[in-house]
Order: C-alpha cells, then sequence, then structure tokens
C-alpha cells in the first residue's frame, strides 16, 4: 500500500479532467462543493456549475432533466442527504426512467467523524441497492474513484457512487483495468476470503498480513461495484476457501455482507461472517476512533477470521 489520498479529492480532480474531454458533462450541488470538491469543476467550468442550495429533491428533480435533453449531470452531496432526502426522486425520477444521472455522494460511513450520527450514512448502500436500475459502486482509494468516475461517466443508466472524507491508502494497482461490475483478488489466499469494498479494503489487506504470520492464508477481495456484483469472483472464493468474511464501512443489514449472503446462500453456501457496523447509527468522534468503536481495524478482521475458521 502506498500514497494517501480521500477518494472526495480524487473525484474532484478527475471530474475537471471530464469536463475538458466532454462538453455534455454538467456538476450540480447542494452548497457543499467545497466539502464534495465539485467546486474544482465550478472554478473551471462556471458554465456547467449549479450551486441549487439546500434543496436536494429538486437537485435531483433537475438532474433528471439536464439528462433527457442530452446532459450527463454528475450531482454531489453528502451521502446521508443524497441516499435519505431525496431518496424518493432519486428512486421515480432518476431510477424509473432509468436516467443518465450520476449522484456521487461524499461523506459516506462513520468517518465522516465529529458530525456525529445523524450525518454518519450506515445506511446509503442498502437503500441504494434496493432501486431497481440503479447501479452502485465504492471505490477503495483515489485509483479506483478515478476510474469508476470515468466509467459511470461513459455507462448509460442511473449510477451511486459512494466516496469517503478522510484519506486512505492506495491498494488499487494503477494499471488494473476497472470495470463496472468486476472484483479484484488483491491477495491470494486459501484460507478464508475478506470481501471488501471502500475503505475497508486497505484494512482488510493490512489483516492477512498479519495472519500470514500466524500461519494462515487470507485471500483479499475488493468489490468496487456493490451491484451488479462479480459473481464469478465470489464463487471462486467460496468454492477455494474455508470461510467468506465481508467488511465495510456500513450496516451489516443491507450493504456488501447482505448482498455477498443473498448470493452465496443459494449458488454456493460456506460460512459467511459480516464485519461492520452492527445494526446502529453512528456517533460523535475522530475516524480512527470510531473505526476502533465499531470493530472495524484490522485486529478486529484478524478476530473474526480465527472465529470464523474455527466454526468452519
Amino acid at each position: 500500500m502506498s500514497g494517501m489520498i480521500a477518494t472526495r479529492d480524487a473525484y474532484g480532480e478527475v471530474l475537471a479532467e471530464l469536463g475538458t474531454e466532454n462538453e455534455q458533462i454538467v456538476v450540480l450541488d447542494a452548497d457543499l462543493s467545497g466539502s464534495t470538491k465539485t467546486g474544482v469543476f465550478g472554478k473551471k467550468f462556471p458554465q456547467r456549475f449549479f450551486n441549487m442550495g439546500i434543496a436536494e429533491a429538486n437537485m435531483v428533480g433537475t438532474a433528471a432533466g439536464m439528462a433527457a435533453v442530452g446532459k450527463i449531470p454528475f450531482l454531489s452531496t453528502f451521502a446521508i442527504f443524497a441516499a435519505g432526502r431525496a431518496w424518493e426522486q432519486v428512486r421515480q425520477s432518476v431510477a424509473y426512467p432509468k436516467a443518465n444521472v450520476k449522484i456521487v455522494a461524499t461523506h459516506g460511513g462513520v468517518t465522516v467523524g465529529e458530525d456525529g450520527g445523524s450525518h454518519q450514512s450506515v445506511e446509503d448502500i442498502a437503500i441504494m441497492r434496493a432501486i431497481p436500475n440503479m447501479t452502485v459502486m465504492v471505490p477503495a482509494d483515489g485509483v479506483e474513484t478515478r476510474a469508476a468516475i470515468r466509467a459511470a461517466a461513459e455507462y448509460n443508466g442511473p449510477v451511486y457512487i459512494r466516496l469517503g472524507r478522510n484519506k486512505v491508502p492506495t491498494v488499487i494497482p494503477a494499471d488494473h483495468p476497472f470495470a463496472i461490475g468486476k472484483g479484484i483478488e488483491l491477495v491470494v489466499g486459501t484460507d478464508l476470503t475478506f470481501v471488501t469494498t471502500g475503505l475497508m479494503t486497505a484494512q482488510a489487506v493490512k489483516a492477512a498480513e498479519l495472519l500470514l504470520a500466524d500461519g494462515i492464508s487470507a485471500r483479499v477481495v475488493h468489490l468496487g461495484t456493490i451491484k451488479p456484483l462479480d459473481q464469478d469472483i465470489l464463487l471462486k472464493a467460496a468454492r477455494e476457501t474455508r470461510a467468506i468474511i465481508t467488511a465495510e464501512e456500513h450496516s451489516i443489514v443491507g450493504g456488501l455482507g447482505g448482498a455477498v449472503a443473498e448470493f452465496l446462500s443459494g449458488a454456493c453456501p460456506v460460512p459467511v461472517h459480516r464485519v461492520g457496523v452492527r445494526d446502529r447509527f453512528g456517533t460523535s468522534g475522530k475516524a480512527e476512533e470510531l473505526l476502533k468503536y465499531f470493530g472495524l481495524m484490522p485486529d478486529d478482521l484478524v478476530d473474526a477470521a480465527r472465529g470464523a475458521l474455527a466454526r468452519s
């Protein structure tokens, strides 16, 4: 692992690049462009940037209208507002008609920190995954964020991309060919498999190193796309290792863990242990403190791995 960049910063950079490459791209923000980093695009292309104010539902409807006339709108706000306050408009105006709208939500998960549980979205993946026609992505780092944003711009249809506030390590190889719906095996292993997304991928890579020192071979499979799932990489892991441990900075209800368990229970039943926020709201604290508080550190993954192997 090398380099540290927040996925929201990578988003701001690549969005500005895309603005130069494609004049059909427009950007909307709900008065948070400094935090979501869409302001980088706004400074470069003021005629294609729209600050919609604190009116998320209106922003989504406006983006859908722009998509109807051939624009490629990227809209951003915090995950708690994109998935919560504007949910009906996302469902009715974007997903239902398959509008070509890209919802890029920043500040997902508990690492929002001191803003507290009211602003820590731990349900957004589940909410967006349940909506028909919606593609859902959660990049691991800056490298994958740039690739995911570019893929979203080329894809014709609704997309939800969840990004974070804090800097995270780079774990995805720069030359990895990103594709929507395809995962990547970052660490080879034969005893068990960590299936991860977002910042938990870096945590799992560290956990695999700790386990290897004790003679336990842990595979790490990163899924940058939660919907559609990479069924092939999951089936391979289920057939070749004794247990699956999912890890996400999100509720264990309905997110990555739910998606993986739903699929494998019918396709190739194996023990699946879900690591994440255990059906509760977030709380205020520093990002690192909250990862420890909610059991999302490498040591927690090591403990989960030992427990899963003991049961299997």
